[in-house]
Order: C-alpha cells, then structure tokens, then sequence
C-alpha cells in the first residue's frame, strides 16, 4: 500500500512541476501541425477499442 501511495505523490509532484514549465517552455502549433495529428485520432481510438475488445472476450 505504501509503494502505491508513493506512485500517486511522485506523479502528482511531476504533475505540478512539469504543467507549468511546459506552459511557459511550449511553443505553439500551427493548424497545420494539429489538423496532422487530428488526421491519426480517430483510427488509434479505433484499434484502441478493437483491441480492448478482444482482450475483454479472450481474457
């Protein structure tokens, strides 16, 4: 139980500490580079599910 809590504390203070610091460090995308990434969404949700699904039933 004490290994799992110190999971949730470290990610929480990674959480808090990288958020702002890409925030401020970021640089900002082009429509175009997001309509790319966009563009590849919907399949990965798709063979995400399919795959989820065929866990569910095998396992």
């Amino acid at each position: 139980m004490t290994v799992l809590v110190g999971i949730i504390v470290i990610l929480f203070a990674t959480l808090f500490l990288l958020v702002p610091m890409l925030e401020k460090h970021g640089r900002e995308r082009s429509p175009d580079e997001l309509q790319k990434i966009s563009r590849w969404m919907t399949p990965l949700m798709v063979i995400m599910i399919i795959a989820m699904a065929i866990r569910y039933f095998l396992g």
